[in-house]
């Protein structure tokens, strides 16, 4: 049924970057054109749906704050009860690494490239949030594209900001119950987050609102 549901999110999100308009982003210029850095007379700035990753590398600095406070809004920058008390720093990177993987599986262009990853925020529910009402999961991250061979970084270093409605309440309750924890969804999310970021001419921005709404409906 998880399998199901991932497929049924990647295919809305393919159908989404196929058709939807531009918009206004958070993030910096997108990276190069067709065929990427292989003629230097290719225009910084476009972007490229023919890559393939072929390394990701996640980093999740340990100068940012984590609070294992259980109010509402705590003001820190790393905020996770998906995973036993522990090393957050680790149990983040590992999240981001099973869903950048997953993301970017599927790409088999023929640009080889290198996908480097910087956490700047991961601020998901306390437990009086998540039982109670609800919120939102906000991660904020840095994305950086460079060529496989030349190691040319490929374009400017993109922020990405991925808000997903968090449940709450009996909510949270039932998608727990069927599987739906808050890891599941936040995977599943990111992994569509960085596939759109790669393949769509205005990034993950430009079809938010069609991957948002479908991960809220399972």
């Amino acid at each position: 049924m998880k399998h199901i549901k991932l497929v049924l999110l990647l295919a809305i999100g393919a159908l989404v970057s196929a058709c939807a308009g531009t918009s206004t982003t958070s993030r910096n210029a997108a990276f190069d054109a067709e065929g990427l850095p292989l003629a230097a007379t290719e225009q910084v700035g476009a972007y490229n749906t023919d890559v393939r990753v072929k390394n990701i590398t996640v980093r999740v600095p340990r100068s940012l704050t984590v609070s294992e406070g259980n109010g509402y809004l705590p003001s820190s920058d790393i905020v996770w009860r998906g995973d036993p008390i522990g090393d957050r720093y680790a149990q983040i990177g590992a999240i981001f690494n099973d869903a950048m993987k997953k993301g970017t599986a599927a790409l088999d262009g023929a640009t080889p490239v290198f996908l480097d990853i910087e956490v700047t925020r991961f601020h998901a529910l306390t437990e009086r949030a998540r039982y109670s009402t609800g919120g939102v999961h906000n991660i904020n991250f840095n994305v950086t594209v460079r060529h496989a061979v030349t190691n040319a970084q490929l374009g400017e270093t993109r922020r990405v900001r991925a808000d997903l409605t968090a449940f709450g309440g009996s909510q949270a309750l039932a998608a727990e119950a069927r599987g739906e924890t808050q890891k599941a969804r936040i995977s599943a999310f990111l992994a569509e987050v960085i596939r759109q970021e790669l393949i769509t001419p205005e990034g993950y921005q430009n079809a938010k609102l069609g991957i948002i709404q479908a991960m809220n409906q399972i």
